[in-house]
């Protein structure tokens, strides 16, 4: 089993790391401070390629396979340290882009595969809800069939790209006694009547990436728009998820790397009690513990591009990936803040940023509580 980039796909983690450090990090501190979305970098990204890796070349995409696919989300996350952009495109490709894919008919895929691959049109997903997090059976957004359209009606929150978003895809009930098959999706363009997009929220972290709520109010969406049958919608979802979990921490692997390249450089430079402070024993230790997570998390991102390149299942894969990568993450930053010491803790100095963002990535496609908890349902122990 070779989990080894081809000489191609190397390439294209090259070229968009090198692109993204070149393009996507202009008045970074200040975006943050500010919480604004920069449609001008999504527009780069766009004209590189991102929003359309995995999208066919005949729909303007790139046609990248999935190991391919995370080659280039790797080397993006390396070069832009812009952790909320990153975020966002992630968000696009994988709560949209992704299910448009695999779930849409030959006219959905005309009509929307386009506009998605070439970011023109920024694409979310509306799961989450007031009292529905962790519980997707819990759903409360309702859809009634009536005069050839569908209404929806409901309050979604923390959906990202969902304050700048031209296409959602939509989870709601035909019938809230009904449970899980009556779950449907729903691709809701952002003139829909009765579509309400609320403001950007504020957030700890990933700041650059605009999340809030949409309300539907007796929104109506054409039959033509419904993805996948009626009662399909939690087969969109776990496809998506799986996806997503084994996917959108590609990018984090590759700010890991560079965390790791920075702390090892300052080790080595920064100097007390007459010598570089990578020869103290608590340092060096960390440094180590940092490159054997940036290690093992490529493998368990790897193994998931592999088996999804072999177009093979990925469920347990992604869980353990989403789980190992998004914990690793988080003590690779508190330990790139240590080694910098009260530097570290200086927004100026831009390392604390990466640990607020991390932090998010326990949290989003699932909690890392969810994934034990998936990953102990596959060992027969839940």
């Amino acid at each position: 089993m070779d989990f080894a980039f081809s000489a191609e796909q190397s390439g294209l983690r090259d070229s968009a790391a090198g692109f993204a450090r070149e393009n996507l990090n202009e008045d970074l501190p200040a975006r943050d401070r500010q919480q604004s979305f920069s449609p001008h970098t999504w527009r780069r990204c766009a004209e590189f390629g991102i929003q359309g890796l995995p999208v066919p070349t005949r729909f303007g995409g790139k046609g990248a396979d999935p190991l391919g696919t995370m080659a280039a989300l790797e080397g993006l996350g390396y070069g832009c340290r812009d952790n909320g952009l990153c975020f966002a495109l992630n968000a696009h490709l994988w709560g949209c882009v992704q299910p448009v894919l695999l779930f849409g008919d030959a006219g959905q895929q005309e009509r929307f595969l386009p506009g998605l691959a070439s970011g023109a049109t920024i694409g979310a997903l509306a799961m989450s809800e007031p009292e529905a997090g962790s519980d997707a059976y819990g759903i409360r957004t309702t859809a009634r069939l009536q005069d050839g359209r569908y209404l929806l009606n409901g309050h979604k929150i923390f959906v990202t790209n969902g304050p700048v978003a031209g296409l959602v895809l939509v989870l709601a009930t035909l019938d809230p006694a009904a449970g899980a098959k009556a779950i449907t999706a729903f691709l809701v363009e952002k003139d829909a009547p009765g579509l309400v997009a609320g403001p950007p929220v504020e957030k700890m972290g990933l700041r650059t990436a605009a999340m809030g709520e949409l309300k539907l109010e007796n929104c109506a969406v054409p039959v033509e728009n419904r993805l996948g049958r009626e009662g399909a919608g939690l087969a969109v979802f776990g496809r998506a998820m799986e996806w997503e979990r084994g996917f959108i921490l590609a990018s984090a692997v590759g700010a890991m790397q560079r965390q790791f390249e920075e702390c090892r450089q300052h080790a080595r430079s920064r100097r007390q009690f007459g010598q570089p402070i990578g020869a103290f024993q608590h340092v060096s230790g960390k440094l180590v513990d940092m490159h054997m997570r940036l290690e093992a998390s490529r493998m368990f991102l790897y193994k998931v591009g592999w088996l999804k390149s072999q177009e093979r299942s990925a469920i347990l894969e992604s869980a353990m990936a989403k789980l190992y990568v998004s914990e690793a993450w988080v003590q690779s930053s508190q330990d790139a803040m240590q080694i910098h010491g009260g530097r570290g803790y200086l927004t100026e100095n831009e390392i604390e940023r990466d640990l607020r963002d991390a932090l998010a990535s326990r949290i989003y496609s699932g909690t890392s509580e969810i994934q034990r908890r998936l990953i102990a349902q596959w060992m027969g122990l839940a």
